[in-house]
């Protein structure tokens, strides 16, 4: 009775799981190197493209982002971002934060946990944390290795803006690092439809493969002018706005909307979430 009643004194929920652990499993997963590796593929399998495409540039009298990729470094990982925000950078987001609390019920390891015992709400909060911060690094990790590669094969300089003129190096830097930031802000919704798709389910393919598929499903109504001004509701049409960071003059409206309208939701997704787990019946 004396060893219970110590090791109940001593007991702290708050030191349960600790975030280092979970970052630690999560690490080690095969998923996320693969998602890595594939992010870090991506830029190079770009630069193949170009080069065997030739100079962008020049094929048009409307001069797009695109056109600009092989002018510096700096042009190349905003293509770079262009190119992947729309759909790639979802992948990662819906896997990580689909696949953490649906995979342990996979594996029955989930009851487990909760009996160790890890508080639910404290398991969510470890798993939520670690799982938002593999999606920013995924998404600092493109652009990284895009400048890298960028820079070693068209050089370093300012980033040249498709309407006229350019950025220095350093402003240049200071929009790109606003323009991860955005993004990562304008997928919240995924990882919060995701995350508690994940609280719903055992099978962690059906919470990343509905993420995406809900994502994809904003991405089509979007598209569809005849809804007018009801699109401004939908995240995924303001997922570009970040392009209004790199131009001479930053116009931040659409950033601003596009980020209270995504944080909104995601904060919605998330409570859900744990207001569902709190009462799920764990057997898994």
């Amino acid at each position: 009775m004396s060893t219970l009643t110590e090791v109940a004194s001593g007991y702290q929920a708050g030191r349960t799981l600790p975030l280092r652990v979970e970052l630690v499993r999560q690490l080690k997963r095969r998923r996320t190197l693969v998602m890595g590796a594939v992010l870090a593929v991506l830029p190079f399998v770009l630069l193949i493209a170009f080069a065997v495409g030739g100079d962008p540039g020049g094929r048009g009298d409307r001069v797009t982002l695109m056109d600009t990729a092989t002018a510096s470094g700096a042009n190349f990982a905003a293509v770079s971002l262009f190119v992947s925000a729309g759909f790639l950078l979802v992948i990662p987001v819906a896997l990580f934060c689909g696949d953490t609390v649906a995979s342990e019920a996979s594996w029955s390891s989930l009851r487990y946990l909760l009996a160790a015992p890890v508080p639910r709400a404290r398991l969510l909060w470890s798993k939520l944390v670690v799982a938002l911060g593999l999606s920013l690094a995924a998404m600092v990790l493109l652009p990284l290795v895009a400048l890298a590669a960028g820079t070693a094969a068209y050089g370093w300089g300012p980033l040249r803006i498709p309407t006229g003129g350019a950025l220095d190096t350093g402003t240049a830097a200071q929009r790109l690092l606003v323009a991860v930031a955005y993004i990562f802000v304008s997928q919240l919704v995924t990882a919060g439809l995701a995350f508690w798709l994940s609280t719903v389910t055992d099978a962690p393919l059906g919470a990343v493969g509905g993420a995406v598929g809900l994502t994809i499903l904003g991405n089509v109504l979007d598209a569809v002018t005849a809804l007018g001004h009801w699109r401004d509701f939908l995240p995924a049409h303001w997922q570009f706005a970040w392009a209004d960071a790199v131009q001479p003059t930053p116009e931040w409206s659409g950033m601003i909307q596009g980020a209270a309208l995504s944080v909104t939701y995601a904060l919605v997704l998330f409570a859900l979430a744990f207001r569902n787990f709190s009462r799920k019946d764990v057997v898994s």
